[in-house]
Order: C-alpha cells, then sequence, then structure tokens
C-alpha cells in the first residue's frame, strides 16, 4: 500500500496484515497500514485446542487483527486474530478496497500526467497524511468539495487533472431517510389546503424532498442527501414547514419518522 499511517495503531484498532513468519507458538506480521511489525500468540490465534498452527495461518496470507498491546519505545505490538469477529473483518476488508480504489486513482492521474504513480504520490503524500487518515478519505472529500484541493495547496501542476480523476470514480456518497405525515381537514376547501402544504413543504426543504401519497390523508416524505446530518435538517425544515402551515388552516397534522 502507498499509504503509510503515521505513528502506531491505537489499542483496539483493527489492521490489516501480512504473515511474514509462522513460528511453534506464534505468528509474526507486517502490519501494511503502518510499515510496522507484530506478533500473534498461538492462545490469540483462535479460540480452542490448536494442534497445527498452520493450519490457520501460513506465509503470506492477509489477515485482519485487534491490535491488543503496544509498546512503543520497544515497537512492539502485540496482536489477537480470533478476537475480530466476521463484521470486523468485512468493515476492514471494505476500508482497504477503498484505498486500493485511491491507489488507482493516483495511478490513473500519474499516466495522464506522465508521471510514475510514486512520484505523484510523493507530490500530495505529506499533506493528505496531516490532514486525512487515509488517502481515499481525502479524494472522498475532494469528490464533495470543490474548494478540498486547494486547502490542501496541492500544486496547481497536478490538481486539476487529479481532480478530474476522482470525480470520475468516486461519487458522493446519499443516506436516505423517510418520514409520514399523516393529514385531516373538515374545511371545505381541504384539497387546496393539503396542495398548498405539501408545496410549502417542498419549498422549506428547497426541493429535496421527495413527496408520495400513501392514501387516508398519509403521505411519505422522502429525503437524500450527503449525510444524515443533513438529510435531518432537511426533513425537519419541510415536516415543521407543513405542520405549522396546515394548523394555520384548522388542520390537524402529525409526523413520524420511519425507521431504517
Amino acid at each position: 500500500m502507498l499509504f503509510k499511517k503515521q505513528g502506531f495503531p491505537e489499542e483496539g484498532d483493527l489492521a490489516l496484515c501480512t504473515v511474514t513468519s509462522v513460528q511453534f507458538h506464534s505468528v509474526f506480521v507486517d502490519l501494511d497500514e503502518y510499515g510496522k511489525n507484530g506478533m500473534i500468540h498461538i492462545s490469540e490465534v483462535s479460540p480452542g485446542r490448536i494442534r497445527n498452527i498452520r493450519d490457520f495461518v501460513k506465509e503470506g496470507k492477509k489477515i485482519v487483527c485487534k491490535v491488543l498491546r503496544i509498546n512503543q519505545e520497544k515497537s512492539y505490538i502485540d496482536l489477537s486474530l480470533r478476537r475480530v469477529n466476521e463484521s470486523e473483518k468485512r468493515r476492514k476488508i471494505d476500508e482497504v478496497k477503498r484505498e486500493q480504489n485511491a491507489e488507482k486513482i493516483t495511478e490513473i492521474a500519474a499516466g495522464k500526467l506522465g508521471l510514475k504513480t510514486e512520484e505523484l504520490y510523493r507530490e500530495i503524500s505529506e499533506k493528505v497524511v496531516k490532514n486525512y487518515s487515509s488517502l481515499y478519505e481525502f479524494f472522498e472529500d475532494v469528490s464533495k468539495d470543490e474548494n478540498a484541493m486547494a486547502r490542501l495547496e496541492i500544486d496547481k501542476k497536478y490538481s486539476k487533472v487529479l481532480e478530474d480523476t476522482i470525480k470520475q470514480r468516486i461519487k458522493p456518497s446519499e443516506v436516505e431517510i423517510k418520514g409520514r405525515l399523516k393529514l385531516a381537514t373538515f374545511e371545505p376547501n381541504g384539497v387546496e389546503i393539503i396542495k398548498d402544504c405539501l408545496k410549502r413543504a417542498e419549498e422549506s426543504a428547497k426541493g429535496m424532498v421527495n413527496i408520495n401519497y400513501l392514501g387516508s390523508g398519509m403521505y411519505r416524505f422522502m429525503v437524500k442527501a450527503p449525510d444524515y446530518k443533513e438529510a435531518e435538517k432537511i426533513m425537519k425544515n419541510a415536516s415543521d414547514a407543513a405542520i405549522s402551515f396546515f394548523a394555520k388552516h384548522n388542520g390537524t397534522a402529525e409526523f413520524s419518522r420511519e425507521s431504517e
């Protein structure tokens, strides 16, 4: 991996490791993201009795481990393989895949610039390492924020090509939340009031809420946004506007969130 994290991992962190040596009572590994070495005692390889440690690991195998203890003075890292559950393993592997995607983007951009991948990486890595936990995190920020590259003062000789390549390969992620608005009115012009009410909701959400009729006076509000904080803000603006407008026209309105 091109991107190397600074310092040491924290106790409890997950780390992608490459097995370098398998001994009778221990396994030695390289922590790929840190460029450091670690050790797994046989008791931390798998639960239960182990007859042959090589039934579980072998040299060259990639494994996800959990950091147990660290001695920075001796550069000693104690790891566990058995304490990593399947969910944690998948999460770490997904993280690694994203980082590999970032390295592929760097390779493509470097080719366009007539550089080697390592040369382009050296041009940006120092600034990225100081501000982000991974290369992919920086690239994801660039895909959503047109000022991200400028904030790190990446050389303009590379920034335009790199930014264009990032935006071609990484699409901003979205989250989706839903809610239900129940409306009831006995006013003779109730249909028009409801239409105006829903229009107010859409205007307050600046067009970022999708409203569908479910029947029996029930409407579904659906919001998509880059993150949950923004989605919740949009949903609140829309629902508050609808409830406030409807109350002023002698109607009753109740809003509830749908479970994810």
